[in-house]
């Protein structure tokens, strides 16, 4: 069963297919009495920078450690502080059997070939399938995590970041902003807040970690409402598997819509219109050269990337959220453009995709760009707050203010004395 949200964007109406209940968000204004332009001038790019700088006070956050136990208290406390207080926490047992083999820095790739022939002549790197089974024609530079301490060279930081995952209880923290009217349907917005590299995990992902944590604060200030229930989730083991997202889903897949007592209108797990998550959203610097490097400067086609999963049982619906994110972004977001994306995979809303239709934005395509080393901080101990300049954070600024829009539409928000 489909119902429809009609979104105005760019003078354009979309009537799109949502499924299980999408919400319905009439045509919002242009002018200043616009409760998502207001909610949307909310976000402030020092605040955002300052909410990935306490997160860096962790380190890596790599799971199955106290740096990573710590960090999550710490978002909670700051979820708490900015109104979201009904925090709640999914616990699940992380007990993987030991590595094996050795992986060292940049992974397993072949190196880059500059002068291996392409059929037209060119002379290109070596195209081949990366994360994801996505393959790229162009310079790649080789990718891998970072497994040696000693290649972090901050005594600090890498002192910081010593000590090993144990396998064991995890947990994980979200909160919710239940809606008035129907509150028994909701939207989850997540990223992960585990990283490794030893580096501080900046981008990877405390720039999608602080996007939920900035629009929790926003949607639970006193004067916001909206009709539908909005889920802040801050996963962990993504790095290791998607393990925490996955013990969310198979712990509470069960529960959606059940009102718990009876009668209280209360509703533990709403059910799911739609997951979106935030992960990588700093860095779109363009692909590396024949020398494997890759320019210091974002580069001026920088965008948002929207991406689904075109082989999910739940494709079509995922791609019309998508594009409603996308309308979003054309209307409200001010940097930098966004784009959608058939390739979403490899991070949290993959467990989702196939039981409520899923998004995932980032700063580039996953299994395209940044398999071929697009980003060379990644899982590296380059991951760190000065590592990125304001350019690289108005791109995760514009991420935002797109989910803080379209969100906002979707559950119907309105502004106290608007």
């Amino acid at each position: 069963m489909r119902s429809h949200v009609i979104i105005a964007a760019a003078g354009l109406v979309l009537a799109i297919g949502l499924g299980l209940g999408g919400a319905a968000s009439g045509q919002q204004s242009a002018d200043t009495d616009d409760p998502v332009r207001e909610l949307v001038s909310r976000l402030q790019l020092e605040q955002y920078k300052a909410t990935i700088k306490g997160l860096t006070q962790f380190g890596d956050r790599r799971q199955g450690t106290r740096r990573n136990r710590d960090a999550v208290d710490w978002i909670e406390a700051q979820l708490q502080a900015v109104g979201c207080t009904s925090t709640e926490r999914i616990s699940y047992t992380h007990d993987p059997p030991p590595r094996t083999g050795r992986r060292g820095r940049g992974g397993t790739r072949p190196p880059l070939n500059p002068t291996e022939p392409t059929p037209t002549g060119g002379r290109i790197g070596r195209n081949g399938n990366g994360p994801g089974g996505s393959s790229i024609f162009g310079y790649r530079r080789p990718t891998g995590v970072v497994r040696d301490p000693m290649a972090q060279p901050d005594e600090a930081l890498r002192a910081l970041n010593s000590e090993e995952p144990t396998n064991g209880e995890r947990t994980e923290v979200f909160c919710t902003k239940v809606g008035t009217t129907h509150p028994d349907e909701m939207y989850i917005i997540g990223a992960h807040m585990d990283g490794h590299g030893f580096g501080e995990a900046a981008n990877d992902d405390g720039s999608g970690t602080a996007i939920v944590m900035e629009l929790a604060r926003i949607f639970n200030a006193p004067d916001v409402q909206t009709t539908r229930s909005i889920r802040f989730a801050l996963w962990n083991n993504e790095e290791t598997g998607l393990n925490g997202s996955g013990a969310y889903v198979e712990q509470r897949r069960e529960r959606q819509g059940l009102e718990s007592p009876p009668g209280s209108g209360r509703y533990p797990e709403p059910r799911w219109l739609g997951m979106i998550q935030h992960d990588m959203m700093l860095f779109d610097h363009g692909a590396p050269g024949p020398d494997g490097i890759v320019s210091r400067d974002q580069r001026r086609e920088a965008d948002v990337n929207i991406e689904f999963q075109s082989s999910s049982d739940l494709a079509d619906e995922s791609r019309d959220l998508a594009f409603v994110f996308k309308a979003a972004s054309d209307a409200y977001a001010t940097d930098y453009p966004a784009m959608v994306g058939p390739h979403m995979t490899n991070t949290d809303s993959t467990p989702f995709m196939n039981l409520v239709p899923s998004i995932s934005l980032r700063e580039n395509e996953r299994g395209m760009h940044i398999g071929a080393g697009w980003d060379p901080h990644w899982h590296q101990p380059t991951d760190l707050y000065r590592t990125f300049t304001d350019d690289d954070f108005r791109l995760g600024l514009s991420a935002a203010q797109t989910t803080l829009a379209a969100i906002a539409q979707l559950v119907g928000a309105t502004i106290e004395g608007r």
